[in-house]
């Protein structure tokens, strides 16, 4: 099968969104400073990690339906639909709001694209679903830091 040029486009944006976190994370993993820095800068690393691996993934996804994965980081750094990230040191509460944010951002490309992605091809969108799955996983992860608990409400038994 050989990737539509809609199909190819909406994989790319995908793409590009990963390869940002990527790098974003690694920004933030730098400069993180504060209250659970270490377990912070550690959490950083897995998201990383797991952002590079899913790139990865859709790259060569792409290249096995023929179409052109463009990782430059002009190209990246013109068509993400993250927002840039701050370039000095960041407090770790900042930090997370900032990264849940980012998580937030790349997974909405993906559900934006799924569909028209299923329809194209759905072995393709098998890969959406993880980026999906994974991408919300760690923004629940990381937006846990800075939640507070529930109140046990008395009438609700909760």
């Amino acid at each position: 099968m050989k990737a539509t040029t809609e199909l190819s486009d909406n994989l790319q944006a995908v793409l590009v969104d990963l390869i940002e976190l990527h790098i974003q994370g690694k920004q933030a993993h730098w400069n993180v400073v504060g209250t659970n820095f270490r377990d912070t800068h550690l959490q950083l690393d897995e998201i990383i990690d797991a952002a590079r691996l899913l790139s990865d993934e859709v790259a060569e996804r792409m290249r096995a339906l023929h179409a052109l994965p463009d990782g430059r980081s002009e190209t990246v750094s013109a068509t993400t639909t993250l927002p840039k990230f701050p370039e000095d040191q960041v407090d770790t509460a900042e930090v997370v709001s900032l990264i849940t944010e980012r998580l937030d951002a790349a997974a909405a490309t993906a559900r934006r694209v799924h569909d028209a992605v299923d329809e194209a091809d759905p072995t393709s969108a098998d890969i959406l679903h993880k980026v999906i799955e994974t991408l919300e996983q760690y923004a629940w992860m990381v937006s846990a830091e800075s939640m507070k608990p529930r109140k046990r409400g008395a009438k609700t038994g909760l």
